[in-house]
């Protein structure tokens, strides 16, 4: 139908027109940002689902930088005690060396001396060893410290009931003495010398105040102990290895790390990790007995050292293999979001030509349609 009102013919061209040019604006925005999905509604559901998938990648790239520093604080930790193993082997051999009849008074000496300062380095390396701040293999376990405490306490408890025994004793032969200017009779003394199998004489009062003293002393040593600050591995630690709070891997390496300690203190008397040194505990080279005694001693530290850096490299190892699983996962995860939501440029690029073709012909047909009035005036005249 010919209209003068109505120029279909100019409608079409003009919504054809339009429409090619939003399109023609979409491929530009596409092929300038890259993204196929620039807003909401260039694709909900599919934005919706990038969105969660680029969340999780970033949580498996935080998870594999956390992994990456708990190997390092693991291989620091095994490298410390790469050390200590060294120089337990060297006391081991000084040890042999000492408990060998040919070894004189003067060799075992020396032989203390050198076993002395490795003892003390021993010390060092567990107390030193830390990373970023925080001391690794420093401290005991609460268990071990209140068995130190309690055992100490023990012991004091111990002695005050030696040194109650001594006072009785030395009451007695007061008595005695005071009752009989002659001297005390042989039941007195046989009363006397069975307490304890010592004699109750006025050496008595001065061994009673060593033994206050002494044991005093070890157990305000074991109390500071006590409160001795953990190191990170005297604790359960959980290393954060996911993108979600499930993924976690818990590490207990207290018992171990307590066991290593403790033959530590066994092998040698010097050796300390909190600080503190608690008497009684230890073997030393200047006598030959307690020089082969210390030798199956030394063995047993260096079997506790093994163990605990087995344990290290088991859970590295564990670690390592996470992180090669997360590296898979997140190139997955990534190259996923990457096909929501990355721009095909060829695609884009070939609709781009199309449109930009469509928006020229159309133009050309939205002049054109102007003629169909000029036609209709012909008709008129």
């Amino acid at each position: 139908m010919l209209s003068i009102r109505t120029n279909a013919a100019s409608l079409s061209a003009q919504n054809a027109l339009f429409h090619m040019e939003g399109r023609t604006a979409i491929a530009m925005t596409r092929l300038g940002s890259g993204f196929r999905v620039n807003s909401a509604r260039d694709d909900a559901a599919g934005l919706q689902i990038a969105t969660r998938l680029t969340s999780q990648s970033h949580g498996m790239a935080a998870a594999r930088s956390n992994i990456q520093k708990s190997i390092s604080i693991l291989q620091t930790a095994d490298g410390a005690l790469d050390e200590s193993s060294a120089i337990l082997i060297r006391m081991k051999d000084l040890a042999t060396q000492a408990a060998d009849a040919s070894a004189t008074s003067g060799d075992r000496v020396a032989m203390q001396a050198e076993y002395t300062a490795l003892s003390h380095e021993l010390s060092n390396i567990s107390s030193a060893t830390t990373f970023g701040g925080s001391k690794l293999l420093l401290g005991d376990t609460a268990a071990e410290r209140a068995g130190v405490v309690t055992a100490t306490a023990n012991a004091v408890a111990n002695a005050a009931n030696t040194a109650a025994a001594h006072a009785a004793a030395v009451a007695a032969y007061n008595a005695a003495v005071a009752a009989n200017a002659a001297g005390p009779t042989p039941a007195t003394q046989a009363a006397v010398a069975s307490t304890s199998g010592a004699a109750a004489t006025a050496a008595d009062t001065a061994s009673i105040a060593a033994i206050a003293s002494t044991d005093a002393q070890d157990y305000a040593a074991a109390v500071a102990m006590a409160a001795a600050v953990d190191g990170t591995f005297s604790r359960t630690v959980s290393f954060q290895i996911g993108a979600s709070a499930s993924e976690v891997l818990v590490y207990n390496l207290t018992p171990l790390l307590s066991n290593m300690h403790t033959a530590l203190h066994a092998a040698s008397t010097t050796y300390d990790t909190f600080g503190i040194s608690v008497k009684g505990s230890g073997t030393d080279l200047v006598i030959a007995s307690a020089a082969s005694a210390s030798i199956d001693k030394l063995s047993q530290a260096l079997d506790a050292v093994a163990t605990v850096r087995s344990s290290l490299g088991a859970t590295t190892n564990r670690l390592s293999h996470s992180d090669s699983n997360l590296a898979n996962m997140s190139a997955n995860t990534i190259q996923a979001t990457g096909r929501i939501m990355d721009t095909d440029f060829a695609q884009e690029s070939a609709e781009m030509a199309s449109d930009q073709l469509l928006m020229k012909t159309g133009s050309a047909m939205l002049r054109d349609s102007g003629s169909i009035s000029s036609l209709l005036m012909s008709l008129l005249k």
